[in-house]
């Protein structure tokens, strides 16, 4: 089996998870990282044993290279994307896949156009209870489900924004608590329920100062099963709490809470149940970044990574391919469009450009 060569475009803060992630996959090495600081990333390639590069041109033209992480802010994942599958390189976009659903687009088209494999970072999929959430449903047994719900209340510090001049921004972070910071609930959310038919949002900057973008939002949501939802993100919810998405249904309910359960309730007992409540009802799990950005782990990534290695030595489909990866930021670009229409109701899909 040939080992697979990993490189990293972007060397901060995420670019970490993404090296502990690969360092854990069986046939598999980081070979090489990108970043326009040059020192920063042979600083990276010291700390992890790979080559370090401050030109891209180089980097892509080093001979190990088979897979590309994108790890740069999310306005810039276009360039780095569209740079490695024009090189022939097969890519995984840390999430956002891009900023607006025309630049997932172009990302999606080039690596169909080039024949390599594309994902998106939504590694919240692979856990436990996430799946057993999304069976469960599939399997019909919450009956009629009346409202799907998601919230991120989380923390970030003024300090944080004001540590990278990106941040904060339209052009580089592309959007403030739902872009950044609830995107992996908001696609848990449409991944278990499905299309989202009709939305109606409102923004605001209520607890920052020097950022362009929202640090509260609220929005409600139609499904195409009828199933109406709320989402709740925020930034300014101190210390931050857990992510939270909560399935009603007519003969059912569940309460998520990170890779956790809260609730886990039906009309009709199961013999299973007593074993899914005591393995999973309020068992210990990360913070999922919800107060420390750093505290993220990287049991995810490794997971999505190990299933993205798989799709490409057996030449299927990934998992959270790129047209996957465009459905949150769908539904996030729906909310802002709706924000600045005073709440009016936005129908999805949206017409592309």
């Amino acid at each position: 089996m040939k080992e697979l060569g990993f490189g990293i475009i972007g060397c901060g803060m995420i670019a970490e998870v993404h090296a502990k992630a690969i360092s854990g996959l069986q046939g598999c090495r980081l070979a090489a990282c990108y970043d326009p600081v040059e020192e920063r990333a042979k600083t990276f390639a010291a700390s992890h044993g790979c080559n370090g590069y401050g030109s891209l041109e180089a980097f892509l033209s080093d001979e190990n290279l088979d897979i590309v992480t994108i790890a740069t802010p999310s306005g810039l994942h276009l360039d780095g994307a569209l740079a490695a599958i024009g090189a022939g390189k097969h890519v995984i976009v840390e999430k956002p896949l891009e900023i607006t659903t025309r630049r997932c687009d172009m990302i999606i088209d080039a690596a169909e156009k080039q024949g390599v494999l594309l994902a998106g970072v939504f590694h919240s999929r692979y856990f436990e209870v996430p799946q057993l959430i999304k069976r469960t449903i599939e399997s019909g047994r919450f009956g009629t489900i009346s409202m799907a719900d998601a919230q991120v209340k989380w923390y970030r510090s003024q300090q944080y924004y004001d540590s990278g001049a990106w941040r904060g921004t339209w052009k580089l972070d592309g959007g403030g608590a739902l872009m950044n910071q609830s995107i992996h609930a908001i696609d848990l959310l449409q991944w278990f329920m499905g299309p989202v038919t009709e939305i109606n949002g409102r923004v605001a900057t209520l607890a920052h100062q020097r950022i362009e973008v929202e640090d509260t939002a609220v929005a409600t949501l139609r499904f195409a099963n009828g199933a109406l939802g709320v989402i709740e993100g925020t930034t300014s919810a101190y210390p931050g709490f857990l992510k939270r998405i909560e399935i009603c249904g007519s003969e059912g309910t569940v309460l998520m809470e990170e890779e956790s359960l809260k609730v886990w309730e039906f009309e009709h007992p199961m013999p299973e149940d007593d074993e899914i409540r005591a393995k999973h009802l309020g068992a210990q799990s990360g913070d999922g970044g919800a107060g420390d950005p750093s505290s993220v782990g990287y049991l995810g990534h490794k997971m999505e990574f190990a299933s993205f290695v798989d799709a490409v030595r057996t030449s299927r489909t990934p998992d959270i391919d790129g047209h996957e990866a465009r459905k949150a930021v769908e539904i996030i670009e729906a909310i802002y469009t709706s924000a600045r229409q005073d709440g009016a109701t936005v129908t999805l899909p949206l017409e592309k450009e």
